[in-house]
């Protein structure tokens, strides 16, 4: 007679079923010896290949259709939970997929476990954040392209907005980690009294990091490659009219991304300097005010902040020129750009006051006469000192 006991291995898994068949070919009768046997053997078998094969949790739509067979649901009581006779056809047919909002609905009014019906990465990952999403940009990020082949509408982007998001969030190494709340201890904002959307910002983060991930630098940046006598010659290129293309370059040979992303609504940005993950620094222009001269100082403005205060970490420098800065690191950075942009006397400056003479200094420093004249209209406050002169756009093809 073999002994019943816990089953603890597969050798004792295949002995315990031959004893069953045993057993189950013998035919007890009912309250006999044997039958216990049997009952108890087959317990102790189910008991083992549970905990040693594991069933996998059933899919969302037959663990729905499951809960409307319990409960006796039809189609149209589901309506509350997915939003319309239609979307529930969909979803029970396969040709929707369950938005988190839905789960979360599903999950309350059905008692149907969220860890059953969240599947995709995306609603796995958003569905560890306490995030605001209706906060985002949407229709601003739909129209500039910031979720790639997307093509739904308005108000199937806000309904999917959680996986969306998650999924254009999740796109870089440290989106996530960019949120407003962790951003005000890590972060430089140069801004206006105007209130900033965090939200726009964050996506405007992302965006101008999945640009520098998708640039081929030409090497690896190398510590203290910027200093003043590189921002000068650097600065020698706004000669041509092609400047901002030769500087791109330029910062491409060293290993620096010059990414241009036009700022979006109420974020008030001329520029951001940051750290990629793979160390190599990032500027990032958004050409807010079209104008040579902006592009030049702004561009130089970022990369003092790489000689005088990126160190390593994950701090970025987001700034609006615009504003007068009484932080010290803004200030630094504003008169190294300033002495690389135009190396000369402030009184050689003081001088100058007529078109002929903004174009000989120019001449004289190898830079472009937007420089010198748009130097000369913030120092003096005025600008529309000379008229529509020295005012040429930016060019980028």
């Amino acid at each position: 007679m073999n002994h019943i006991k816990i089953i603890k291995s597969e050798q004792e898994h295949e002995q315990a079923m031959a004893h069953l068949m045993s057993l189950m070919d013998s035919d007890p009768a009912e309250g006999s010896q044997q039958a216990d046997d049997l009952d108890v053997l087959a317990l102790l078998i189910e008991r083992y290949e549970q905990q040693q094969f594991l069933m996998d949790p059933p899919e969302p739509i037959e663990a729905i259709k499951f809960r409307m067979d319990q409960q006796g649901l039809r189609n149209k009581d589901l309506i509350p939970y997915i939003g319309s006779a239609p979307k529930v056809s969909e979803i029970l047919n396969g040709t929707r997929t369950l938005s988190l909002n839905m789960i979360r609905k599903l999950n309350a009014g059905l008692g149907i476990s969220a860890d059953v019906l969240i599947r995709t990465p995306e609603q796995k990952m958003a569905n560890k954040y306490n995030i605001e999403w209706m906060r985002f940009p949407l229709a601003v990020m739909r129209k500039r392209g910031y979720f790639g082949d997307f093509s739904g509408s308005i108000q199937e982007l806000k309904e999917y907005a959680e996986e969306i998001l998650s999924r254009f969030l999740s796109s870089v190494k440290s989106g996530f980690a960019l949120q407003p709340a962790l951003l005000r201890t890590s972060a430089h904002l140069r801004a206006n009294d105007k209130q900033t959307d965090e939200y726009a910002l964050w996506a405007w983060q992302v965006k101008v990091l999945q640009q520098a991930n998708a640039e081929v630098l030409v090497t690896a940046y190398k510590p203290c490659t910027v200093d003043k006598d590189w921002l000068i010659k650097l600065a020698q290129l706004s000669w041509s009219e092609q400047g901002p293309l030769l500087a791109k370059e330029y910062l491409n040979t060293h290993g620096i991304h010059l990414v241009f992303e036009a700022h979006l609504p109420k974020t008030y940005l001329d520029g951001a300097v940051c750290l990629h993950e793979g160390g190599n620094p990032v500027v990032a222009l958004t050409l807010r005010h079209d104008r040579l001269d902006n592009f030049w100082f702004t561009l130089m403005h970022e990369l003092a902040h790489i000689v005088l205060h990126i160190d390593g970490d994950d701090t970025w420098f987001l700034d609006d020129l615009d504003v007068e800065s009484i932080d010290k690191c803004e200030q630094q950075a504003d008169v190294l750009a300033q002495q690389a942009l135009l190396p000369v006397d402030p009184i050689k400056l003081e001088l100058i006051q007529d078109a002929d003479s903004v174009r000989h200094l120019a001449q004289q420093l190898n830079v472009h006469s937007c420089v010198v004249a748009g130097r000369l209209r913030y120092e003096r406050r005025n600008h529309k000192l000379f008229g529509a002169l020295f005012r040429d756009k930016t060019k980028l093809e």
